[in-house]
């Protein structure tokens, strides 16, 4: 597959054109952040938005927010980027996981319930390869031990679960803009509530703690004869700087718009994987329940011929014109990193032993790993569409 230039066009130019026009005369004031917040707002169902700099900041914030702090538990899945982790980590928080379902390869309801302790403060729901997680138990088990759930969005655009969309459901979502996403704007991320006090936390948070930043504004300067008075006083909360530049939300905004027309190409492209892997009874697609829709950031596929090699059909796979497959990610408490953290952040902060990193504490995470394969789902036409979906059918005729 060639380049992903075809993602962008004049609206992009346009918006971009209209920031360096302004000198970034508007960068304080969030001028275009604020017009992409509001339309990714409307198009999701939700009251506020608020941009970042990435999709990790996003879920620092978003726990921060809701009040993860010092020894505090944050149960999540082990199947995910490693940024889920570690922005429980940023919180002083402990990372608790829980196992997944062996057909949606989702976080298991069942499993959260039962890694609930005292010190369990939120849920993060991992909307993974595009589907949403089965969020009426979730909320259900956090409603019952008064939890916040975050919802990681991060690849999942526009899917939804039960006729809504993910992340409208928990208490924040988060959505990463980064550059393999639906939509892109080579970094970034947002979040996005309908609580003015948990939105108006974040855009402080979003801002160095700015007085004058708000749920709907991030406009930071006040009129001139008030802020550039020595007594003026900025700062009225803790915050970071997370803000994301102008120039990154005027491509937001372009590809916003484009958002539906994106998702519909990683339908239709999963549609040609589908009918490529049909009859194939060791090839089994992540399981999509009935009236929910995937987005399908990847078309993600649980390989269970024990006697197959993955290296193997992922490389004949791309000997005949496929794009390549994807791994799983280690799972996060497998990760070489889990050592420098307890030694050089939970053990200073006296938390090392509270972090459970042994091998089984979610065998059914730790049995499918190995055996998933994502295939690329972001081409530009059903031309491309065909190549990938021709190779793997090639690919499974070979091995069959």
């Amino acid at each position: 597959m060639g380049s992903l230039a075809w993602r962008f066009d004049e609206r992009e130019l346009n918006y971009v054109r209209e920031v360096l026009d302004s000198g970034f005369v508007c960068g304080t004031a969030g001028n275009m952040n604020g017009r992409l917040e509001s339309k990714f707002a409307e198009r999701m169902g939700l009251k506020y938005a608020v941009t970042f700099n990435s999709g990790t900041t996003t879920l620092h914030a978003a726990l921060w927010a809701l009040g993860v702090g010092y020894g505090d538990e944050v149960i999540v899945t082990p199947l995910t980027v490693v940024s889920c982790m570690n922005s429980i980590l940023y919180c002083n928080a402990v990372p608790v996981f829980a196992d997944i379902d062996p057909d949606t390869f989702l976080i298991d309801p069942e499993d959260i319930r039962r890694k609930i302790t005292p010190r369990t403060k939120a849920i993060m729901a991992v909307h993974l390869y595009g589907e949403v997680c089965d969020m009426e138990p979730i909320m259900k088990i956090a409603r019952e031990h008064n939890l916040g759930v975050v919802e990681d969005c991060a690849q999942c655009f526009l899917g939804t679960y039960k006729g809504q969309i993910g992340g409208t459901i928990g208490d924040i979502a988060s959505w990463s803009f980064e550059n393999s996403k639906h939509l892109t704007t080579g970094d970034g991320g947002i979040l996005a509530c309908n609580e003015e006090k948990l939105a108006d936390t974040v855009r402080k948070l979003n801002s160095q703690g700015f007085r004058n930043a708000t749920a709907v504004s991030g406009r930071i300067r006040a009129a001139k004869e008030i802020f550039q008075n020595p007594r003026y006083k900025r700062h009225s909360h803790y915050g970071f700087m997370y803000r994301l530049p102008e120039v990154a939300a005027a491509v937001g905004l372009a590809q916003l718009e484009k958002l539906d027309w994106f998702v519909g190409l990683r339908e239709k492209s999963a549609q040609y994987y589908g009918n490529a892997i049909a009859g194939c009874k060791w090839m089994c697609p992540q399981k999509t329940p009935d009236g929910d829709r995937n987005s399908y950031f990847t078309y993600a596929v649980k390989m269970t011929n024990q006697y197959l090699d993955w290296m193997d059909i992922r490389n004949k796979y791309v000997e005949y014109g496929g794009n390549g497959a994807y791994a799983a990610w280690a799972l996060c408490y497998q990760e070489d990193s889990i050592d420098d953290i307890k030694k050089r952040h939970l053990g200073p902060i006296g938390l090392a032993d509270s972090f459970n990193t042994e091998s089984g504490i979610c065998p059914i995470a730790e049995k499918i790993q190995p055996q998933l394969m994502q295939f690329t789902t972001n081409q530009k036409n059903e031309e491309e569409m065909k190549i990938e979906a021709d190779a793997l059918h090639k690919t499974l005729q070979y091995f069959s």
